[in-house]
């Protein structure tokens, strides 16, 4: 992107600026870090490489920002981030932009992200004055053995200063799902985005710098993980850590020490379905919910686990919608564009290998393009392989035939993972049923997982969501 007008400002040459203290900045490091564009393979922007002295310059800040902002009025906080939503809905097509090169999402998807953050970033503001205005009160005489001597108010307060990570699939999205909800409760947020995904990042951070919120209260450090990634999760002036990633928040999570942890680690979204389901309404959403974004989810469909009568009308239907998928580069707006790394890709054909070593069935020719590989649905897929419970985050998806509804749900429960999952029937006992058998967060019922609409709960076992789709539709037309 050319360095014009505003833009100019968060730029130094060709390498973005990080922002700390209402100032974009050079690193003192004189270091920088190539973003690869997925599509090409070639250096696409570079950011600073910020140092550990950077990181404490900026924690002071964050903290100084944060006590003042603490102080200020609910309604007040709440008129800036309208501001920030808007400023970001206007600047949808260059983060979008942004978006296309450095995560190869396809073009319309990526617009669409700026305009739901934005979404999200107001209604933050709106639920914080809510929920936030309000206090509990108690007496004492509601426990055993006490009189009505004593009241008690209680009232939220800010935890401090935020450190929010979050993933490349989502760059903006899901930081401002962290940024917003902290700022309007009071605290300040120092952002660690994704190397994938850090100038868009950076693009949204100047959209709230625009809206004109306190200095020192939003800062987004760029840089290696190797020089500033432990530093910063392991930094005293850390008051929370909200990560979406990978098995990092494994490793953070145990360097961090006793602070609260806010984390979504991945998932292994089961689909089951029963032979009564309408095969295709199945079909339509293993479509979007496998492939979407080439399956680079955390709410991806990643194991359909269905009944053997109708598991093969149900694979030729899917069959027949992955090859009206459309492949290529994410400016033509391609149903499947390439996926975020060349390691991503090794690890996908990895997977893919290993079932074909063992006895899977290729619904497809598998076929890879440097970072480009083509969808794969992978049949008669069985517990011993590999795709049968690891993460692809690639545009492949496994197949596994059940003779049982006990046996998908024990399946389904035997995953290390719990984000969500999804069940295809008309029967709304079964429905239930299966739904509170699933060690799932959430479960979609005739509709394949997603992380929306925003406000709804999204969440890992043990907690648990379960949200009917077209239920009361299916059960009257059938």
């Amino acid at each position: 992107m050319a360095a014009t007008g505003v833009l100019a400002e968060i730029l130094d040459g060709d390498v973005y600026k990080y922002y700390a203290d209402g100032e974009w900045k050079k690193s003192t490091s004189g270091k920088s870090v190539a973003i690869i564009n997925p599509t090409t393979r070639k250096p696409q922007y570079k950011v600073q490489a910020c140092s550990q002295e950077e990181v404490n310059k900026v924690m002071d800040s964050a903290k100084a920002a944060q006590k003042s902002w603490a102080k200020t009025p609910l309604w007040k906080r709440a008129e800036l981030l309208h501001k920030a939503a808007a400023i970001l809905k206007e600047h949808k097509a260059a983060i979008a932009e942004c978006l296309v090169k450095e995560i190869a999402k396809p073009a319309k998807d990526a617009v669409t992200e700026v305009v739901r953050s934005g979404d999200l970033v107001s209604y933050c503001a709106e639920e914080g004055v809510r929920i936030l205005g309000e206090g509990k009160f108690l007496v004492s005489d509601s426990f055993p053995g006490n009189e009505r001597t004593k009241y008690c108010l209680t009232s939220k307060i800010p935890l401090g200063v935020i450190l929010a990570i979050p993933p490349f699939n989502y760059p903006v999205n899901l930081a401002v799902s962290k940024i917003a909800p902290a700022l309007i409760a009071g605290n300040s947020i120092v952002l660690k985005p994704p190397t994938q995904g850090a100038v868009a990042a950076l693009h949204m951070v100047y959209c709230f710098h625009l809206a004109g919120f306190p200095k020192g209260l939003i800062s987004c450090v760029t840089g290696k993980g190797s020089e500033i990634g432990d530093f910063l999760t392991m930094h005293p002036g850390v008051n929370c850590i909200s990560f979406t990633g990978g098995d990092t928040g494994i490793a953070i999570s145990k360097k961090a020490g006793m602070i609260p942890l806010q984390m979504e680690l991945g998932g292994k979204d089961a689909c089951i379905v029963l032979e009564d389901a309408d095969l295709d309404l199945v079909a339509a959403n293993i479509i979007k919910g496998g492939f979407s974004y080439s399956g680079q989810r955390c709410t991806a469909v990643k194991v359909v686990l269905v009944i053997e009568s109708v598991a093969d009308t149900l694979v030729e239907k899917v069959k027949a919608k992955v090859a009206k998928l459309s492949v290529g580069p994410p400016e033509d707006d391609c149903d499947i564009t390439p996926v975020v790394s060349e390691s991503s890709a090794n690890f996908i054909e990895g997977l893919v290998n290993d079932a074909k070593q063992k006895g899977a069935t290729f619904c497809q020719e598998y076929k890879r393009e440097g970072n480009l590989i083509w969808p794969l649905l992978l049949d008669n897929v069985r517990p011993d392989m590999r795709i049968a419970w690891e993460e692809p985050f690639g545009p492949v998806l496994p197949v596994i035939r059940i003779n049982s509804v006990e046996e998908g749900i024990h399946h389904c429960n035997a995953s290390n993972f719990g984000l969500q999952g999804c069940v295809f029937t008309k029967d709304i006992n079964k429905a239930m049923m299966i739904s509170d058998a699933m060690e799932s967060g959430t479960v979609q019922i005739n509709s394949a997982p997603a992380r929306g609409p925003d406000h709804f709960p999204f969440q890992v076992k043990p907690t648990k969501s379960i949200q009917l789709v077209r239920l009361i539709d299916i059960m009257v037309d059938g």
